[in-house]
């Protein structure tokens, strides 16, 4: 499988920098490449992650590294990476809309 990776999810990679960058530019580009690299690796393993609770029929499952969520789609011939969100975000909030919400 490949790894595309979404439009809001390429923003949140932006934000992941530049709110890292603030205090340690150095470590924020190192931080983001490592958030890369884990949303790459889903690719061999994409149903090993689980899917989100309480949103299971969706399909969307999330990988965590160091407090952020990688949000996937694994149900086509690629995995795409919807979002990547620090932990302490409303993910439900970012991901479905509310008429989608359980």
């Amino acid at each position: 499988m490949k790894v595309a990776f979404s439009p809001d999810s390429v923003a949140d990679l932006k934000d992941v920098f530049d709110y890292i960058a603030r205090s340690n530019p150095f470590r924020a580009g190192t931080f983001v490449r490592e958030l890369r690299d884990a949303a790459v690796a889903i690719a061999d393993h994409p149903f090993a992650w689980p899917l989100i609770p309480r949103y299971e029929g969706k399909g969307f499952r999330r990988r965590v590294h160091r407090g952020y969520l990688i949000f996937f789609d694994a149900s086509g011939q690629d995995v795409v990476i919807l979002r990547i969100l620090n932990g302490m975000q409303d993910y439900e909030r970012l991901l479905f809309p509310k008429d989608e919400r359980p």
